[in-house]
């Protein structure tokens, strides 16, 4: 039971920064719960525990999807804002679910024991850790050098169906654990000139379909909800939804780029310690 809350925990805090949650969850279960599971049960572990954050997403951001709800099943009284926002999403999320179950299959076909092969996977997490860390102060540096800000309404109209081609393809890079798809995602807006308050929002409304899609298919043959997973998803939703709005809003002031690199650092060295 402890496992299941601490879990929770850690996906529901670590989801809504430029951390990946799945990397964290792969460490955890590999360093501290190590077990007869594969890498593509982990991954499914993650997945699900995803569905806790989902859920917290789908509450917080509630009058925005009711928008592109109603703009998906009436879409000739949807103004070209909503369209345009959608079409995005639709692209992305095709994109992503088709590339992210290519990406599932390969890690599938590699046979290694997660109790045996904990430091080969700690010192792929903390690699894959460091091109986040990249990739993020790579977007501070061109956040200084070029005004990536625009008012929200020339913002939301620049939405073109490229960007959700190029986002959909990132998106499903973060099946790899220690790649974030916050971090990814938003960090891809920021490069696209996208303003940073709306790459936000627009990453956390690429998840939605995405995450409900995945566990749908993945799941669909084997889902059993054992008290176990319910307690981790309980946790994984109340915590996401108790940090969303504080940890957006300290994403948005913090440098999570050095963090993020520290972690690395710290990961990387932890194999090498013992």
């Amino acid at each position: 039971m402890a496992e299941s809350i601490i879990l929770g925990i850690v996906q529901g805090i670590a989801e809504w920064l430029p951390v990946s949650s799945e990397g964290l969850i792969f460490l955890i279960k590999a360093n501290f719960f190590p077990g007869e599971e594969s890498l593509t049960d982990i991954l499914k572990l993650a997945l699900f525990l995803h569905l806790g954050t989902f859920l917290a997403a789908l509450v917080y951001f509630k009058k925005d999807v009711w928008l592109l709800l109603k703009a998906l099943f009436n879409d000739k009284k949807a103004d070209k804002k909503t369209k345009s926002i959608l079409d995005f999403l639709i692209i992305a999320t095709i994109i992503s679910g088709l590339l992210g179950l290519l990406f599932i299959k390969v890690l599938d076909s590699v046979e290694i024991d997660v109790a045996q092969g904990s430091r080969a996977i700690t010192l792929l997490v903390g690699l894959l850790l460091l091109v986040t860390a990249f990739l993020q102060f790579k977007v501070n540096y061109r956040k200084k050098t070029v005004s990536c800000s625009v008012n929200e309404d020339a913002d939301r109209s620049k939405i073109k169906k490229r960007d959700g081609v190029i986002l959909g393809i990132v998106q499903s890079l973060a099946v790899l654990p220690g790649l974030s798809r916050s971090g990814l995602t938003v960090s891809a807006l920021l490069i696209r000139k996208f303003d940073e308050s709306k790459a936000l929002k627009l990453s956390f409304l690429m998840s939605l379909p995405i995450v409900l899609g995945g566990n749908i298919i993945l799941a669909i043959d084997s889902f059993s909800l054992s008290l176990e997973m319910f307690v981790a998803l309980v946790f994984s939703f109340v915590f996401g939804l108790i940090t969303i709005d504080l940890l957006l809003r300290l994403a948005r002031k913090v440098n999570f780029a050095i963090f993020v690199l520290i972690f690395a650092i710290l990961t990387i060295a932890s194999v090498f310690a013992f």
